[in-house]
């Protein structure tokens, strides 16, 4: 297996949630509707990228709650 950079790990969706600060149902949820991180399917597994993470992290930074989504 290839070692990856450290700045690049795939992690499965249990670890993405973690990393996120979200719980493995709500991330479910939103790779279902569309509005989660990108995600790539290996058979069965779900794989996210830490930089897709990153990412999608840095796409939803807000100043108040008021912002627009």
């Amino acid at each position: 297996m290839q070692n990856l950079p450290a700045s690049r790990q795939r992690l499965r969706t249990d670890g993405a949630a973690a990393y996120v600060g979200l719980s493995v149902s709500t991330l479910e949820k939103m790779r279902l509707t569309g509005v989660g991180p990108v995600y790539a399917k290996c058979g069965r597994a779900v794989i996210y990228d830490t930089r897709d993470l990153d990412a999608w992290l840095d796409a939803n930074r807000r100043k108040s709650t008021s912002a627009a989504a």
